[in-house]
This record gives structure tokens, C-alpha cells and sequence, in this order.
């Protein structure tokens, strides 16, 4: 009798057990898909419809420059006799900077003088004789002209600093000859100059980027070699030509750097991330829930049966992890993120609802 006590408890146990099994199945199947951290039964998941800021940003990576350079160039050609300059060194506008040997340009500026002293006395042998004057006057103003240039050409072997600044590169040396520069070209640059307390960030947009700025937008700045340094900024301008590297199209972009962190220099990267667009008190949605056919765009909504519904959304600003609603959804209304979008969106979910934009690029 015993032994067939066993097979029956053994089996009662498997029917209890299969019984259990049944009704939680069957309960997961009936119950709310929100109740239990925003995750349905299907895979879905499901965020709130909130009220936020919506923010949208575009980055680009971005090189700290000096927002004031100036390269010194001899005016006059010869042999570098003095070199001042030092490589970090601050020094003042005017301040001399180097020499070339002056004897040549003195000689040429002492015969302009002579030249002029004569013309001058040739006018005045005219003068007394009523005749020639036109010529000797001519002859005059010639001279006079000659004694300028020569004294430029004195001076210029003379260079000064155009502006305050720290030195940051001497591209000559001693005993050298000077290069010297024609009208507005300052490629053959003697000495280099920056203000290294003034300084701005240069960077490189893509196209569809670049698109979305104007100067005046704010710019959040991050140092790549300096340990939480991190500071805001401001688009000063945006190139109005493209330039093309390989094929790729970007467009050159100055942000300014009035508050540089502790250890900022010239050369040093970052990243630049621009606000191009902005909303406040927004009704505002994970943007993964958003599906988008041709023109239109819905979302599928969770009512209060727990039955989903498709419903056709306008969305104003898209940001870079919310978008603005501005009519199709209510704030408080669950909404559905598909499986396939729950891996990049799993943090906004636990919390019950999308977050307000940030400043993160995109």
C-alpha cells in the first residue's frame, strides 16, 4: 500500500505545480504592461508623457586658439645682429624684438639727404634767376620722397612688437639674413605673436551642422587632456565658405572662451556642442517611442485598459534624447518604446519618463 501512495503524492505534486504555472501565466498576460517598471509582457516598454525642457545640440571636435596673433616681419633686408625675443616670453607693443646690420640703409639715408640738400639749393640758384623753377622744384619734391623711403628702410631694421602678447615662435636666427614681407603677406614672419590671455575656439562643423548655427547661440566647451574642465561659450562666427577635406564638407565655426579653466592653451582639443534649438515647459517624450511614416508621425499609446493605441502625434522641436509634442499627446499618457530601441533607452524608462534634452551631442 505504500508503494502506491508514492506514484499518486508525486503526481498531485506535478499537477499543483503545473496548476501554479498556469495562473501566473495567465495573470502576466492580463496584467498592466507599466505595472512593473515600464515592461510589458510582448518585450515593450512604456515611458510617461512629461513636461520638460526640450534641448537640441550639435558637436564637432575644436582646437583652443589665441583670439588675437600678430607676426612681426623686418621691413628692411640684412643680417640679424640682435635677437630679444624668447620663445614665452610677454612683451608690450613696440617693444624691439630683433635688428638687422643698419649700415646699408644708413649709408642710402645719409646720400637721400645730400641729394635733397642739393636740389634744394639748385631751386633756390632758379628762384634768383626766374628761370627752371618748375624743374628744380620737381627735383625737390623727388629728393624729399627718396629721404623718406631711406629713413623707413632705417627704422625698418628695427622690429617691434605690433601688439602685446607672449612670443611664441622666432623664426630666425642669428647672424641669419631677415626675410622681409610685401603689402599685407606675413608668411616669412620674423617673430610670432598671441595673446595668450585671450582666447576663442576654432572648430570644424559637417554641413548639415553647420546649417543650424548663427553667432550668439551658447556652446557648452569639454577639455580632452584637462580633467573635468568643462566651460561655456558662445558662437562668434560661422564661415560663409565650406571647405573640403577628402570629400567631406565642414564649415569653420569661432566660439568664444571668456572663462578658459585652469591649464587652457593654444592646440589644445575639445569638444564643442552648440544649442541650436531650445523649449521649455514642453509636453515632451523619449524620442525612440516616435515612429515616423513618410510624413507622419505617431505613437502607440497604452490606455487605461491596458489596450494599446496608435495615435498620430506633430512634434516641434526633435532634441537629442526628447522631442516636443505640441498636440496628439497629453502629458501623463504612457506611451510604448519598441524592443528593438530599449537597449539606448532602458535609462529614461525606470524613471518613468524620457529626460529634458541635456547636452549631449549628437
Amino acid at each position: 500500500m505504500n508503494a502506491l501512495r508514492r506514484p499518486s503524492t508525486a503526481v498531485n505534486a506535478l499537477l499543483a505545480l503545473l496548476i501554479v504555472g498556469a495562473a501566473l501565466w495567465g495573470w502576466s498576460l492580463l496584467r498592466d504592461p507599466g505595472e512593473t517598471s515600464g515592461a510589458s509582457a510582448s518585450g515593450t516598454r512604456t515611458v510617461t508623457a512629461s513636461k520638460g525642457t526640450v534641448t537640441r545640440t550639435v558637436s564637432a571636435d575644436g582646437t583652443v586658439a589665441s583670439a588675437a596673433t600678430a607676426t612681426a616681419a623686418f621691413a628692411t633686408a640684412g643680417t640679424v645682429t640682435q635677437i630679444r625675443a624668447k620663445i614665452g616670453q610677454e612683451v608690450a607693443a613696440g617693444a624691439l624684438l630683433a635688428r638687422v646690420d643698419p649700415t646699408d640703409a644708413q649709408r642710402d639715408l645719409a646720400l637721400a639727404r645730400a641729394n635733397l640738400a642739393a636740389a634744394r639749393a639748385s631751386l633756390s640758384r632758379a628762384e634768383a634767376a626766374g628761370t627752371g623753377t618748375d624743374n628744380a622744384a620737381n627735383a625737390v619734391t623727388e629728393a624729399g620722397i627718396a629721404v623718406d623711403e631711406a629713413e623707413a628702410a632705417v627704422a625698418g631694421t628695427r622690429l617691434v612688437a605690433p601688439m602685446a602678447g607672449t612670443v611664441v615662435a622666432v623664426n630666425g636666427t642669428l647672424g641669419g639674413t631677415s626675410a622681409v614681407t610685401s603689402g599685407k603677406d606675413t608668411s616669412a614672419g620674423f617673430v610670432d605673436l598671441a595673446d595668450l590671455k585671450r582666447l576663442q575656439i576654432t572648430a570644424a562643423f559637417a554641413e548639415a551642422d553647420a546649417t543650424e548655427l548663427k553667432a550668439g547661440q551658447s556652446a557648452s566647451i569639454v577639455w580632452n587632456a584637462l580633467s573635468n574642465a568643462e566651460t561655456t561659450g558662445e558662437v562668434i562666427a560661422v564661415d560663409p565658405v565650406a571647405t573640403s577635406t577628402d570629400g567631406v564638407v565642414t564649415y569653420g565655426v569661432t566660439v568664444s572662451l571668456p572663462n578658459p579653466p585652469d591649464g587652457a592653451k593654444p592646440g589644445q582639443t575639445v569638444t564643442v556642442a552648440v544649442v541650436t534649438g531650445n523649449v521649455e515647459n514642453a509636453v515632451l517624450v523619449n524620442s525612440a517611442a516616435i515612429s515616423t511614416t513618410g510624413n507622419r508621425k505617431s505613437v502607440t499609446v497604452v490606455t487605461g485598459a491596458g489596450r494599446q493605441e496608435i495615435r498620430q502625434v506633430q512634434v516641434g522641436l526633435a532634441g537629442d534624447d526628447s522631442s516636443q509634442i505640441t498636440s496628439g499627446l497629453a502629458e501623463g499618457e504612457r506611451v510604448v518604446i519598441p524592443t528593438s530601441t530599449t537597449a539606448t533607452t532602458g535609462r529614461n524608462d525606470m524613471r518613468g519618463g524620457p529626460p529634458g534634452g541635456g547636452m549631449g551631442g549628437r
